[in-house]
């Protein structure tokens, strides 16, 4: 009965997201998370030598120890929870599970924010940057049109990954204290997890040393979801995706994160563009340049992916529960 629990918990959530979106701050379980980890970080920075060039152990010693405490706090607070929601009958620990479940994962928001990017372009080239800088951190001054549509797509194909994907990844495997915690790592690595100073403006915080552990946690808790989240692009874009199967490894490591390139050479691929971070990479270099009926295609995408996934993951459910050794 607690697979059965889960699967409606998925289902819960995935609709809570669709109709209604975000919780409202001061109620989000992932602004918490935030508030926290920003009251950590300024401590930890009062510790840390300001000169990225220098190996700061003591400051990567404070860090990993504040997001074990986080990480600990978060893990506790969950399994209570759903140990509470599993306690009552199925179909109401589904439904309180999934209403708990829904603020760790992030589709619709995300997809609204990329589609905000598009219809601020067809305005002006300024309004477009303006609003692609909700969604990133690089400087949005100087891109151009296509520019902006090539960050768009990477964001909306890395978050599917981070915000949708991993989180539902890491439920189905430990149920609400595992997407809890991813989403605590991910939250941690967007704020921590920097190589050297940030804000790059010469009044930035040193995380070369304070946010490794960030980083490296982030890293291997995506390694699996951010491959998954590939593969199930490649699939659901059928005989095109399948054909570019073969040059998905060599376009996804050529991006300095380890997981970030899977999910975003994967819609490259699919769409036939080339996306780049200017200076730092390019993806499916021999792509034709990004269009704005790629946007629309791109959601597209990601939406028949998602699917597939929570296909997959109920399937699995349902032949566990069914399956006789059990």
């Amino acid at each position: 009965m607690h697979l059965i629990a889960l699967a409606i918990a998925l289902l819960v959530a995935l609709s809570v997201d669709r109709w209604w979106g975000e919780p409202r701050a001061r109620l989000h379980p992932v602004v918490w998370m935030g508030n926290y980890l920003g009251w950590a970080g300024a401590r930890v920075q009062q510790r840390t030598v300001q000169t990225p060039e220098v190996r700061d152990l003591k400051a990567f010693g404070l860090a990993a120890l504040a997001w074990c405490a986080g990480a600990a706090i978060v893990l506790v607070a969950a399994w209570l929870l759903q140990a509470f929601c599993l306690a009552l009958p199925w179909w109401a620990a589904g439904l309180l599970l999934g209403l708990l479940l829904k603020p760790m994962l992030a589709w619709a928001m995300l997809k609204n924010e990329v589609q905000a990017v598009e219809a601020a372009l067809a305005e002006s080239l300024p309004a477009g940057r303006e609003r692609l800088r909700w969604l990133v951190s690089r400087d949005v001054a100087q891109l151009t049109a296509t520019e902006v549509r090539e960050s768009a797509i990477e964001t909306l194909a890395e978050n599917l990954n981070d915000s949708v994907v991993a989180p539902i990844f890491w439920f189905v495997l430990l149920g609400l204290p595992g997407a809890a915690l991813y989403r605590f790592a991910n939250t941690a690595d967007a704020m921590w997890g920097y190589p050297g100073l940030y804000p790059s403006n010469g009044q930035g915080r040193n995380w070369a040393w304070a946010g490794k552990w960030a980083a490296r946690a982030d890293d291997v808790l995506s390694y699996v979801p951010a491959r998954l989240t590939a593969v199930l692009l490649l699939v659901v874009a059928g005989a095109r995706g399948l054909a570019s199967a073969a040059r998905l490894r060599t376009e996804a490591t050529k991006t300095p994160s380890p997981n970030s390139g899977w999910p975003m050479a994967a819609m490259a691929l699919n769409l036939g563009v080339a996306v780049r971070k200017p200076g730092v990479y390019v993806l499916n270099p021999q792509g034709r340049a990004v269009q704005p009926s790629d946007t629309a295609v791109a959601i597209a995408l990601a939406s028949k992916s998602l699917f597939a996934l929570v296909l997959s993951a109920g399937a699995a459910m349902v032949l566990i529960v069914m399956s006789p050794a059990l």
